[in-house]
């Protein structure tokens, strides 16, 4: 039997030796350690003939990487980001991608603890005076989290670790996720709070451990920074870019907020003008969430763990962007894989606030086999912006719904239905319900069922659903308002309810409306819901 190569690559960022000695103790694996592979010609070179590839986020496996490895297998990332991944072309060559995302919980908590104690009692300043020659007490009077109100923006594993040692601390926490429901904000014991803006103006604390996406980009602006007390001081050992850094800086220097404590920065490394590095009343770190001995051991082993399993076994475990199944199913399921995943991604944006079930609903031949991983695909696609694309995969979707306490079941009606194949997803909460059906026609996917209204549409550029009050002129009202920012119709599908008076429309566009465009258009009279669907 032939060696399997494994490259384990970096840029002065190893993996734990117990993950290398592992995969070395295998008598099939042949493994090369090059932690000096910061150029990418560099990585080309060193990964022609490697099965399998293990980085941090130091190393970049890039499209001209796996072109220059025609044996390459599954990429290994030893940690949770695979944004050093060139995922979509690992995709097409069939290269399956791996990461860790469970292994810097704990590391990552304990982290942004630590930091906002530092920033409360002024640690690093204080000891900075000591080793400098100075004994001054007097100025470094800091302040109890003792009884203090604590905003926690996002609740996913590392939030609620964060949550559990402030309640321990004897801090009031209260929780904004819009994916988190209300009795997983009960099993916490935390205070669930519906509106961001609501929450934030009662925190004496806020600590962010929220993905970084479109919607959650710059969630705390100049306008959130002014709404804050005055004594309010911020923790993000999360994502740079969730803070708005330059208006951050601005609000330390006015005295609006009285501190902050960062681990990320929108720009890493911040360069040496950096407004927010002469900031008054901070505490920085770079990038340290995942840096403990017993995290990066964690991931290390976990890693090796599962290149191990796969090249050995065919083994799947916690991949990005594949399934574990063999390949005469997936050849027969791929193409439910996929539009299933797309549907799951749509529905959620335009589900309720803190949906808590989701439910497929299978008829037809799709029906009829193991629908495990359709399902999985559907859940995926409607948990990515909960937590993050890279944190949920068809492995852990299950455990990631569960721990934000949405129940998801799937059923086969029975009745007959009009389509040979269809895929219904739905998703409620106590009060409002959101559906979404497809089906292929012809090979090619159509959405044919909006909230059970009958549409057609198919999935491409950009989808906008508008829901109005059913009268004349109000199709040309908002195509006026399209054409005049020169955004394009390609195709349209209306539906009509005659007994509420209602018009559903599906526009497909060529391009994707600006919110100054949605605002507009929501201004029109007539108008109940606008919602613009983002396909990836």
């Amino acid at each position: 039997m032939s060696k399997f190569k494994i490259l384990i690559a970096g840029n002065n960022d190893p993996i734990s030796s117990k993950g290398i000695d592992l995969l070395k103790a295998e008598s099939s694996f042949e493994v090369v350690v090059n932690m000096a592979l910061k150029e990418e010609a560099a990585m080309i070179e060193a990964s022609r003939d490697v099965h399998a590839i293990i980085v941090r986020s130091g190393a970049k496996v890039t499209a001209k990487v796996m072109e220059a490895a025609p044996h390459l297998k599954v990429i290994g990332r030893a940690g949770v980001g695979v944004d050093n991944i060139d995922v979509p072309v690992a995709s097409k060559r069939g290269v399956v991608v791996m990461n860790t995302p469970g292994g810097n919980t704990i590391s990552t908590a304990e982290q942004a603890f630590t930091l906002m104690m530092a920033l409360s009692r002024k640690t690093p300043q204080a000891h900075a005076t000591i080793v400098s020659g100075k004994w001054d007490r007097k100025n470094f009077q800091g302040t109890e989290v003792y009884d203090k109100t604590l905003v926690v923006l996002g609740m996913g594993r590392i939030g609620a670790e964060f949550a559990k040692r402030a309640k321990a601390f004897g801090m009031s926490v209260v929780a904004y996720d819009p994916y988190l429901s209300k009795n997983r904000a009960e099993s916490l014991g935390v205070t669930l709070c519906e509106d961001l803006d609501e929450a934030i103006v009662q925190a004496d604390y806020i600590t962010m451990h929220m993905p970084l996406t479109p919607e959650t980009k710059h969630m705390i602006n100049a306008k959130r920074l002014a709404s804050l007390k005055k004594t309010c001081r911020i923790i993000n050992c999360a994502r740079g870019g969730l803070i708005d850094d330059a208006a951050l800086a601005e609000a330390l220097t006015a005295g609006t907020i009285a501190g902050a404590a960062l681990d990320v920065f929108e720009v890493e490394p911040p360069p040496a003008d950096y407004p927010l590095l002469k900031a008054p009343n901070t505490v920085f770190t770079p990038h340290l969430g995942a840096s403990t001995e017993e995290a990066q051991e964690n991931v290390g082993i976990e890693i090796a763990e599962v290149i191990k399993a796969h090249l050995l076994h065919g083994t799947v475990v916690n991949a990005v962007n594949m399934p574990n199944v063999d390949p005469k199913v997936l050849a027969e399921i791929g193409p439910f894989l996929k539009f299933g995943e797309l549907l799951g991604r749509l529905v959620s944006q335009f589900a309720p606030a803190r949906a808590n079930v989701v439910r497929i609903n299978y008829s037809g031949k799709v029906g009829g086999g193991d629908t495990t991983l359709i399902s999985r695909a559907v859940l995926k696609g409607f948990l990515e912006r909960a937590v993050g694309a890279e944190q949920v995969n068809y492995i852990n979707a299950n455990g990631v719904a569960e721990n934000l306490g949405l129940r998801f079941t799937e059923s086969r009606l029975a009745e007959a239905s009009e389509f040979n194949d269809l895929i219904e997803v739905v998703a409620h909460n106590e009060t409002e319900t959101a559906t979404i059906a497809g089906t292929f026609f012809g090979g090619d996917p159509r959405i044919v069922k909006i909230n059970g209204r009958r549409v057609e549409a198919t999935p491409a550029g950009t989808l906008l659903l508008i829901e109005n009050i059913d009268r004349p002129g109000m199709i040309a009202a908002y195509s006026s308002i399209l054409g005049k920012h020169s955004i394009n119709i390609a195709d349209m599908s209306l539906s009509r309810d005659k007994q509420s008076a209602t018009a559903l429309v599906i526009l497909t566009l060529d391009s994707t409306p600006s919110p100054a465009v949605i605002a507009e258009l929501e201004g029109i009279e007539g108008i109940k819901r606008i919602h613009c669907l983002a396909l990836d």
